[in-house]
């Protein structure tokens, strides 16, 4: 099964059950929503105990969240330093917008230019203020930055794994 990180607990909150959770997610508002379903996957533990999101509220740079059924310290401790997850069925397609991709989509892609010339494979996607940047590894291991722009990025086929883009000058 694939698991998809969506958070770290990194502790309790006061006594009534809550825990406080660093977020790993851009969709908070669905992957913490009372009622949604989440793994906990303890330090060290390979097998999953799966929660249901009680309430969910934002608090400084944390998200604290309380379980169904788990109202007490007691019942939460030992969640701490554990990792919230979600199969890769319970990913919502509907949350992207129009040519917005998941991370694990993307990675793994081959690239090549609009000419068909193999460019390389996508290794990392890295967050920058105005637009993601790809790192494109080459055949020869040498990285190259892709700037996901209209002007560069021409096409994502996913079933394909493969990206045609528009080679500027200084790009490889």
């Amino acid at each position: 099964m694939e698991w998809f990180n969506v958070g770290r607990i990194v502790n309790t909150h006061g006594i009534r059950g809550e825990v406080r959770v660093i977020s790993s997610t851009d969709f908070e508002d669905v992957r913490f929503a009372p009622g949604s379903k989440l793994a906990v996957f303890k330090k060290d533990d390979k097998k999953p105990i799966w929660v249901t999101v009680e309430s969910a509220r934002r608090h400084k740079n944390f998200i604290l969240l309380t379980f169904e059924g788990l109202n007490n310290i007691n019942l939460v401790e030992h969640f701490k330093e554990g990792m919230l997850k979600i199969t890769k069925d319970q990913l919502d397609e509907d949350v992207l917008e129009e040519n917005e991709f998941y991370y694990f989509e993307i990675i793994g892609c081959v690239v090549v230019s609009e000419e068909g010339e193999h460019m390389g494979v996508v290794t990392e996607i890295l967050e920058t203020g105005a637009n993601d940047v790809w790192e494109v590894k080459d055949s020869n291991g040498k990285k190259h930055y892709i700037p996901y722009i209209e002007d560069v990025v021409k096409d994502i086929n996913l079933d394909e794994k493969k990206i045609t883009i528009h080679v500027m000058e200084g790009l490889f």
